[in-house]
Order: structure tokens, then C-alpha cells, then sequence
């Protein structure tokens, strides 16, 4: 028996009011908040709330949610008459549409470290700079010194990092940029409240913008090992890729957006508006590249949208790399059925990537994406590429994994190019990787893994 308010109440009561609270609370934040979850995590809530009410409904209340309000743009009627059917699917979303592109693919760390010095030194008025890891590391220091030389120089250096990415990176660093003139902000720290949401919401974006016109973007990380190597191993096989023109200029306004709710020092737009000055000596070919963020500020889930469409319309190839491949039921059934329609999938994974979790999750979507035809290619070292080619239509290459974090919760900034010299250098780059790698064995689990998989899937999204 308990007693509250004078009154005694049966102990059953209390746990049975405890229950009725907590899937009160979940009904009414998920309407209030209108909140879209796939119905494996509002399973997974539901059951939680049902079963341990006193620890899911304060978990639910710090991780619960999965969107924030930034004043997203209304959907737009942009419709037209021979256009990419992504673009229109693209700018329904409220986004910048494509626009002319020079763009440079690097084909390895060397190149990809090269761009990176370049277009950060090439910065005159402005420098913004966000990445999930700063590595304090050879490369770390070296950007961290462009940055300080460029302040020097009267341009203004902003750096955005991710609270957890934030972590291993010294305090000292950041006293000597603070102290060189370099603006530096911590997007959702851990210990400390400045953005809205809860502390789950990671920003995954990488992009480094020179003057609103030159930007560098994929999924490097700025550390050794996504570039030369650290400790004497081999770098991490990753794409990235710079370009020149108004791209550069819409993911400045993201930049802007993440700043400033980190609560940075807003800035005023730069007038070049995103033209990059004329250099005869850029034999780089023009392209279309549209810019597609994906996270918790988009209304939508934009890059899930579009690969799960793009799946649907997918005639014969579909090519894919990923560090990471724990998709949700959703995507995983779009590239099932493609596959048992005809459509050639050869998925390309690490066969042991630096998450041994997400290595052990992936193996129930794996089994089913094999039964229905998919190719599943291990590789035998550490791959961190994220790029989708659909047949010769479109790709997509950027920051965010194949998983439900990514894709479902993590702030991230994808790319997608619409020309055949950007989509087929993509196909050929994940295509190379095939012939060192071994296939991925679909044997059916035992008893045991069956069900440890089952659990850590039903968390798993919130890793």
C-alpha cells in the first residue's frame, strides 16, 4: 500500500496511474509536437512506457523527440515540364534548387587533403567551417593553423562543432584560436542547453565555405585518419569533393542557421552571392549539384525521402556504399523490392567498421537484402564513402550513412548531382571496390543472435 495526499492507494494503482502518465504524455507531445515516427520506434516507446514506465518516460523525455522548429520554409509549387523528377521532389521540401556547379571529386586522401588546404586558403571575407571531428592530429593542427592565418589576415573565421565530436579535441586548441581571432561555437553540448531538442540530435554536416562561392564538402572528417592515415595505418577510404557557385551560397544559409542557433554572432550575406570569380585555368566540368540537408530542422527527412523514391524508380543499377548500414524498415523494404524487380544492387560495406555495434545490427537487414538479390560486398579494411548511384539518373554523396541514425535523427548535409560525369566517376569509384571484397555470408542466425539482434535493434535507433 501507499499513501499520497493522505489517501491510501493499492501499490498497483500507483504503477497503473505511472503507465497511464506516460503513454498520456507520449500521445499528447507526439500531437502537440506533430511528430511522424516509423512504427518500429513508436513500438519500441509504447512498449517501453508500458513495461518500465519510471525509466522509459524519462528517456522518452530527453531523447523523444525527433524534429525542432526552425521556422522550416512551406512546401513549394515548383513543378516544370522536363525537369529531374528529384528536383521537383527537392524543391517541394522548401530547398534551394540546383544550379550550375564546377565540381572536382577526390579520388583519395592526397586529393581530398589538397582541395581542402585550397579552398580554405582561398577565403577573403569569410571562412565558415563545420565538421563533426577536428582531430587533434597532424591534419587537426594544420587546418586549425589555415584558420589562424586566415584571421590574421582580416577574414572572418567561424568553426561549428558537434558537442560530441567536440570532446576529444583539447581545451587548449581552442583557447588558441579563440585568442588568433577565431570564432568558435559548440553545437549542442553536452553539458550545457544552447540548441533546442534533445542531446541525441548530433550535427553530422561537414562543409567547409570560402566567401558564400567555394565549398568543400562529403564525408571527411577533419583527422589523420580520413586523409593519410594516424599511427601508422592506412587511411580510411572516404569520398569528398569541393565546387565553385551558388551551392557553395545554400549551404552557407545552413551554416548560417546552424551558427546562429548555437548562438553564434549571426553574419550579413557576403555581395558576390555565390558567382565565384572567372579563372580561365578551371578546366573542372559544369555540372548541376542541388544541396540536400536532412535533420531534425528539415520538415521533412529529406535524404530518406529521396533515396526511398529513388529506389522506386530505379530501372536497372543501383550502386552504394556505407560505413554503416542499419536502415529502417522502410528503406530496406524500398531496396528489397527494387532488387526483386530486376534492378542490380551491389552494396559495398567494411567487413569490421570502428562501430562493432552497428557491424553486429546490420546483419538482420543484410540476410533479407540478400535472400531478395542484393549483392553484399565486404571490404577488408575501413571504408567511411557515403554515395547512392542510381542507375545513369542521379547520385548522392555527402555526410549522412545508410542507417537510421543518419538518416531519421543527425543533422547532415548531402549533395546530389545530376550530371553524367559527377554520376558516373561515383559509379566507377564504388564499383572499383568490388573486386578485393568478399560476399556477405546470409547463413540464418542462431537462437541466441536472432534475439540479441531483435533488442539491440529496438534501441539501436537512438545509438
Amino acid at each position: 500500500m501507499n499513501t499520497w495526499a493522505g489517501v491510501t492507494f493499492p501499490r498497483v494503482t500507483l504503477h497503473s496511474l505511472a503507465i497511464v502518465v506516460s503513454l498520456l504524455t507520449y500521445v499528447l507531445t507526439t500531437r502537440v509536437e506533430s511528430e511522424r515516427r516509423p512504427p518500429a520506434i513508436a513500438i519500441s516507446w509504447v512498449l517501453g512506457l508500458l513495461a518500465v514506465p519510471y525509466l522509459a518516460l524519462p528517456l522518452y523525455l530527453m531523447f523523444g523527440r525527433r524534429k525542432v522548429q526552425r521556422g522550416a520554409a512551406p512546401r513549394i509549387e515548383t513543378k516544370q515540364a522536363g525537369r529531374h523528377w528529384a528536383e521537383d521532389l527537392i524543391d517541394s521540401f522548401g530547398l534551394p534548387p540546383a544550379a550550375p556547379a564546377r565540381v572536382r571529386l577526390h579520388a583519395d586522401g592526397a586529393v581530398a587533403h589538397r582541395a581542402l588546404l585550397e579552398v580554405l586558403g582561398s577565403a577573403r571575407a569569410r571562412l565558415d567551417l563545420c565538421t563533426y571531428i577536428l582531430g587533434s592530429d597532424p591534419v587537426g593542427r594544420e587546418v586549425a593553423t589555415v584558420l589562424l592565418d586566415r584571421a590574421r589576415a582580416g577574414v572572418r573565421v567561424r568553426l561549428l562543432l558537434d558537442g560530441v565530436g567536440a570532446i576529444q579535441l583539447p581545451r587548449a586548441i581552442f583557447r588558441r584560436l579563440n585568442a588568433g581571432g577565431v570564432e568558435t561555437a559548440i553545437f549542442s553540448p553536452l553539458l550545457a542547453r544552447r540548441t533546442s531538442g534533445p542531446r541525441n540530435l548530433r550535427n553530422h554536416r561537414k562543409l567547409v565555405i570560402a566567401d558564400e562561392v567555394r565549398l568543400w564538402a562529403g564525408g571527411r572528417n577533419l583527422a589523420a585518419e580520413y586523409f593519410m592515415g594516424a599511427r601508422g595505418e592506412p587511411p580510411w577510404r572516404d569520398l569528398s569533393f569541393d565546387l565553385d557557385g551558388p551551392v557553395a551560397a545554400a549551404a552557407a544559409r545552413q551554416f548560417e542557421s546552424d551558427w546562429v542557433s548555437s548562438r553564434g554572432r549571426p553574419a550579413t550575406p557576403l555581395s558576390a552571392g555565390g558567382q565565384p570569380p572567372e579563372d580561365p585555368a578551371d578546366t573542372r566540368p559544369v555540372g548541376r549539384v542541388q544541396f540536400l540537408p536532412s535533420g531534425p530542422d528539415q520538415t521533412e527527412d529529406t535524404v530518406h525521402a529521396l533515396l526511398i523514391d529513388a529506389c522506386f524508380r530505379a530501372e536497372r543499377r543501383l550502386l552504394a556504399v556505407t560505413p554503416y548500414f542499419v536502415p529502417d524498415a522502410s528503406l530496406a523494404i524500398a531496396m528489397r523490392l527494387a532488387a526483386r524487380r530486376g534492378v542490380k544492387i551491389d552494396l559495398c560495406l567494411p567487413a569490421s567498421s570502428n562501430h562493432i555495434l552497428a557491424d553486429f545490427a546490420r546483419s538482420r537487414a543484410l540476410r533479407g537484402l540478400a535472400a531478395a538479390g542484393v549483392a553484399v560486398h565486404l571490404l577488408p579494411s575501413m571504408v567511411h564513402a557515403k554515395a547512392v548511384v542510381f542507375d545513369e539518373s542521379i547520385a548522392i554523396c555527402g555526410s549522412p550513412n545508410l542507417d537510421s541514425r543518419s538518416l531519421l535523427l543527425n543533422y547532415e548535409s548531402a549533395f546530389v548531382f545530376y550530371e553524367p560525369a559527377e554520376i558516373d566517376w561515383l559509379k566507377d569509384w564504388i564499383r572499383n571496390l568490388i573486386p578485393e571484397s568478399v560476399p556477405f555470408d546470409a547463413r540464418p542466425p542462431g537462437l541466441l543472435r536472432d534475439i540479441a539482434e531483435g533488442l539491440l535493434l529496438t534501441v539501436g535507433y537512438q545509438l
